[in-house]
């Protein structure tokens, strides 16, 4: 029974404690330098160019939750950056699986 419990509390830790985003990109001086996951090419090029203007580095990841898809930006993306990277941002590119219901 014991052993059931401790299985039991390392599943849940494994699905509440793992950072499992859609995309994780990260950016080093204005260029792409790694990705992770689905990065729309409209989006990709334009984050690009956000960087090419405005060099920053950091770490975007994007969620995928009920209500749609969430940034998340590091603490070294400038507050500017991350709205110009919010106001490009696809969301219709990272719609659920859920939403996909037959009728």
């Amino acid at each position: 029974m014991l052993w059931l419990l401790l299985v039991a509390a390392i599943a849940i830790f494994w699905l509440i404690g793992v950072d499992r985003p859609k995309l994780k990109a990260e950016f080093r001086d204005g260029e792409l330098a790694t990705f992770k996951g689905h990065f729309p090419a409209g989006f990709k090029h334009n984050c690009l160019e956000i960087g090419h203007k405005t060099p920053f580095s950091g770490v975007v990841k994007v969620y995928s939750t009920r209500n749609g898809a969430r940034l998340t930006f590091s603490k070294s993306i400038p507050s500017k950056v991350q709205q110009r990277i919010r106001n490009v941002f696809p969301h219709q590119g990272f719609k659920n699986d859920s939403s996909k219901k037959s009728a």
